[in-house]
């Protein structure tokens, strides 16, 4: 287990468990607790009245404050474990950097934006929430998954790095570009006129710049007064369960302002899931192809497919809410993410330790075989 995420590990897991096995039990369950954070979001929009003027009482970047705290919360502690002083490593290495912005920022969103429209043509709301997906590139859990299928964690540290400070100049106009210019040259249906490219400017800068530099600063000078032994090794785990603390905390409050369209139009919910589903395999696989194709080798492999097909849905959830406000379809979007994104995201850890063995022959970064984790 690599120290990249050895905090949100069960500690004690032997090297040749299981998958689930090697998670803490907040992270093993999180499906599960999502689905009670849904329900409990449902139960507090019925029975508690008036929460939305309430929720809506203070807010910051045009979102409530609750969820804006939440969302904060989520951000700051996957930030903090990024190594900021280790970006020149992987610079070197022309192949994995190219295909990585490569995909990240040319073929995701293009992707996502073609299922979109493919999948929901009729839902313009959730189309658009997808979109907004498709633009929030990884810099969350996927440290975790690409740890567990035994990527290199330094490039994968490296690569999050990169699209965290690259999301912040490149969002607003890729969104500006997916939602209005490209939809206009198709003649596709285009945004409403009340879209705002400075509204996701803002939420950028607030919701990814903000805990940006408080994850830079933290490292930095807890390294510089501690150590890194020390900021990993005792830190870290100590603000780690936050993010997914933020995460639920933040699906109970938007859930409960979108309890009567879930109630009321559940397979619309199906809907979304699908073209998420579909760009899961479709990212991953070909991601996955493709390092094979320029002989990265296994663990570069593993971390070019997983930090490709992972999205970060926390900002694309406050760039929803911040656009097109908190109880939108956009925003709903969003929120079933990450119940998609877990499960499936946990599998295709067992699919790249499969293809390990059998596609990468001789390969030293090859995981040992067990005969445990195999199954």
């Amino acid at each position: 287990m690599s120290d990249a995420v050895r905090e949100t590990a069960r500690a004690g897991a032997p090297a040749d468990a299981p998958v689930l096995q090697k998670l803490s039990t907040l992270d093993r369950f999180l499906p599960v607790w999502i689905l009670a954070a849904m329900a409990l979001g449902l139960a507090l929009g019925r029975w508690v009245p008036g929460l939305d003027d309430a929720l809506s009482a203070v807010e910051v970047g045009d979102v409530s404050l609750p969820i804006a705290v939440g969302l904060l919360l989520m951000m700051y502690p996957v930030l903090a474990k990024v190594r900021y002083s280790e970006l020149d490593r992987v610079t070197g290495d022309r192949a994995l950097l190219g295909a990585s912005l490569v995909l990240n920022w040319v073929v995701g969103p293009a992707l996502m934006f073609a299922l979109a429209w493919l999948l929901l043509p009729d839902l313009p709301e959730y189309r658009t929430g997808l979109v907004i997906v498709g633009l929030a590139r990884c810099i969350a859990m996927v440290l975790i998954w690409n740890d567990l299928s035994c990527g290199d964690r330094e490039a994968a540290a490296v690569l999050v790095a990169i699209n965290s400070v690259f999301q912040i100049a490149a969002f607003a106009a890729l969104g500006w570009f997916y939602l209005q210019v490209l939809p206009g040259w198709l003649g596709l249906e285009t945004t409403s006129a009340e879209f705002s490219v400075w509204a996701i400017v803002l939420s950028v800068l607030v919701f990814l710049g903000i805990p940006l530099v408080a994850g830079f600063l933290t490292r930095t000078i807890g390294e510089r007064r501690r150590g890194r032994a020390w900021y990993e090794g005792s830190f870290l785990p100590r603000i780690g369960p936050l993010a997914l603390y933020g995460l639920l905390f933040t699906i109970v409050m938007l859930f409960a302002l979108q309890g009567d369209a879930i109630t009321s139009r559940p397979w619309d919910v199906a809907r979304i899931a699908l073209p998420l589903l579909a760009y899961f395999a479709l990212m991953f696989g070909g991601s996955f192809l493709l390092g094979m194709r320029l002989g990265l080798g296994y663990a570069k492999t593993a971390t070019l497919a997983f930090t490709a097909a992972g999205n970060n849905f926390e900002l694309a959830i406050a760039v929803a809410i911040g656009t097109f406000g908190v109880t939108s379809g956009q925003a709903l979007a969003g929120v079933v993410g990450p119940l998609i994104e877990v499960p499936v995201l946990v599998g295709l850890v067992y699919v790249a330790l499969w293809a390990a063995r059998r596609w990468f022959p001789g390969d030293p970064t090859v995981p040992t075989p067990s005969p445990r984790s195999a199954r």
